[in-house]
């Protein structure tokens, strides 16, 4: 994804009266926009990460001045004034590419750079595990590195629209699993936050790294293009809580981890098969997200009810699920993968129009695939 927007005339909601000028003018002043506390963290290493080829955005650049000073700019519309939203993640472009990279910072002596550094290591089109560019030695905590990996999107921002978007997530995410568990890795906190998106395809002009819905320079609305026809890659992410077993080791776990707390076997005190319990989330997942939300869903209950079943030793493993998943996937109808998910309880009325608005979209975005 390019970081360099193209200039454009500020929109008119971005431009303030001179009365909301002198009112923003004092905010600034009194320190509302000012850096919080873990965003100095990042400041501080702004120049080690230049050295190593990462720019941090302006706001994070030493002796930032505030842009929109002097100017009828409303400051919440300049992208200078977007705080960082998650203190452990900074994003920064890659000099040498121009490309949005994700950078973390995390204990070094966790398990989790281990298992992410294997898995980058390993070229497998069923790798859906987010590849490490690079690790750096924190410069001023010895006890801390810096991973680089490549930016990515939440994998349900935008939403899924149509009942192909459905099959593609639900082969590549069960592709990934398979893949982890042939490695003996247990993700342990399979969760929709730990499920991301090469959303390039989508953005192709880019969209701002915090403000998701807006374009680069974090002041003009963007709107993505729809999924189908287009490659969207998913990649699990944060493995932190995630266990490597030995060949030959029974894999066993305690502890109530993991975003999921509807996995019924999770105990402090009696162990459980983590394997089973990645099974379960997974499922659990492709229950709320699709199942239960949408019609036309049918098709993912066979799939379902074998991933969470309250008894983990009657789950099937990883691989069994893979091959019943492309077992369902033949059967189904491909002129299907183009209707539009439509939520239960949609009225009729509403539905007859969505459809129709949909069937629409897809005629123009269709067209405009074929003119370039």
């Amino acid at each position: 994804m390019s970081t360099s927007p193209t200039p454009k005339r500020p929109p008119t909601y971005a431009i303030l009266s001179d009365a909301a000028v002198e009112r923003h003018a004092r905010l600034t002043a009194q320190g509302v926009y000012n850096l919080a506390s873990f965003e100095v963290f990042w400041q501080q290493r702004h120049k080690y990460l230049h050295d190593a080829g990462y720019l941090l955005r302006p706001r994070y650049r030493p002796n930032w001045r505030p842009s929109w000073t002097g100017t009828n700019l409303d400051p919440r519309y300049c992208e200078d004034s977007i705080m960082l939203m998650d203190y452990q993640v900074m994003d920064a472009t890659c000099i040498a590419s121009n490309e949005l990279v994700a950078i973390k910072s995390f204990a070094n002596d966790t398990e989790e750079l281990q298992i992410a550094k294997l898995f980058s290591t390993i070229k497998d089109p069923m790798n859906h595990c987010v590849p490490v560019l690079q690790t750096l030695p924190d410069p001023f905590d010895h006890e801390k590195a810096l991973m680089v990996m490549p930016y990515l999107r939440p994998c349900n921002d935008p939403d899924w629209s149509t009942l192909g978007d459905v099959v593609d997530f639900v082969t590549q995410t069960l592709e990934g699993l398979t893949f982890m568990h042939r490695h003996r890795v247990a993700h342990c906190d399979i969760a929709i936050p730990n499920i991301m998106m090469d959303a390039r395809p989508l953005y192709p002009d880019g969209h701002h790294p915090v403000r998701l819905d807006f374009a680069p320079d974090g002041m003009h609305h963007v709107t993505p293009l729809p999924r189908a026809g287009r490659s969207i890659r998913y990649f699990y992410i944060d493995f932190g809580l995630a266990l490597q077993f030995p060949p030959g080791v029974t894999p066993t776990a305690v502890g109530r981890v993991g975003r999921d707390k509807e996995v019924p076997e999770l105990s402090d005190t009696v162990p459980y098969d983590p394997f089973k319990v990645d099974i379960f989330a997974l499922g659990n997942l492709y229950s709320q997200e699709f199942e239960r939300k949408y019609t036309n869903m049918e098709f993912l209950v066979p799939l379902i009810e074998l991933m969470t079943r309250r008894e983990p030793t009657e789950r099937a493993n990883a691989e069994q699920l893979l091959l019943k998943w492309e077992e369902i996937r033949r059967d189904l109808n491909k002129s299907s993968f183009r209707w539009r998910l439509a939520p239960k309880g949609e009225p009729a009325i509403e539905r007859v129009l969505n459809d129709t608005v949909a069937v629409a979209w897809h005629g123009i975005n269709h067209l405009k695939s074929l003119v370039g």
